[in-house]
């Protein structure tokens, strides 16, 4: 189960991060790591700071961009401190951890970390189903990035450990990239409607995301909701015949 559950890290700037989140998994059983556009690929310092954990450093997998890290996924939970201009429903910790193992039997899993000095930019947390912080010192709350990895996967251990007690998930949710491929015909088919101006589009879309991303529709729900927009689609193509 802990093999479906992956680390992925946002353009790191700090290869000494890179190894030091290798040594906070591997502490906690973790062993997926997926590093995403980081500024500099795993070296020297990187290894020396992943001390025993140069497997997890050696397997991780580089991507270029987010939604690639993440799109056989059924759930992704982003890291995030709590003010943003658009919220987006929230876990604790612990129930971050929980939400992880309990969902990883079903599907890949991911938990997200951004960059060192600024997160994660508002479009790569749209694309998370969840984010997650930690309540930390409010006078000083900076966490370095492998001490927030730690406290996190720590979490999903004591989940993991204690996952005899945790619900069963019934629910069969659709893979990430199936939900993007949702958000992708949803725009196209409000903007045929004129629903969204595309000179003007706002922040309908952010807003549907949170929406859709809160409500956590089912795989055979997200089939209705595409089947609702054929139709649309269908029924405008009529009218311009």
């Amino acid at each position: 189960m802990l093999d479906k559950i992956r680390v992925v890290l946002v353009n790191t700037s700090h290869t000494g991060n890179i190894g030091s989140t290798a040594r906070a998994m591997k502490t906690m059983g973790l062993s997926q790591l997926v590093l995403v556009d980081p500024v500099s690929e795993p070296d020297g310092q990187a290894s020396a700071l992943a001390a025993g954990a140069t497997d997890v450093l050696g397997n991780a997998k580089i991507v270029s961009t987010l939604e690639e890290a993440v799109a056989d996924c059924g759930l992704v939970i982003g890291t995030s401190a709590r003010s943003r201009t658009l919220s987006w429903p929230m876990l604790e910790p612990r129930e971050c951890g929980e939400k992880l193992v309990a969902e990883a039997a079903d599907y890949p899993v991911a938990l997200v970390f951004g960059r060192e000095n600024n997160g994660l930019s508002n479009e790569e947390l749209q694309q998370c189903h969840f984010h997650v912080c930690i309540p930390a010192n409010p006078d000083y709350s900076s966490l370095n990035l492998a001490a927030a990895v730690q406290t996190l996967c720590y979490e999903v251990r004591m989940a993991f450990l204690n996952q005899t007690s945790l619900p069963e998930v019934e629910q069969e949710y659709p893979l990430v990239e199936d939900l993007e491929r949702f958000y992708t015909h949803l725009e196209q088919t409000l903007t045929k409607t004129t629903f969204i101006v595309k000179q003007h589009p706002g922040m309908v879309m952010t807003k549907l995301r949170r929406l859709y991303n809160r409500a956590r529709p089912e795989r055979e729900e997200l089939n209705i909701l595409r089947g609702i927009l054929a139709s649309i689609d269908k029924s405008i193509a009529n009218k311009e015949k």
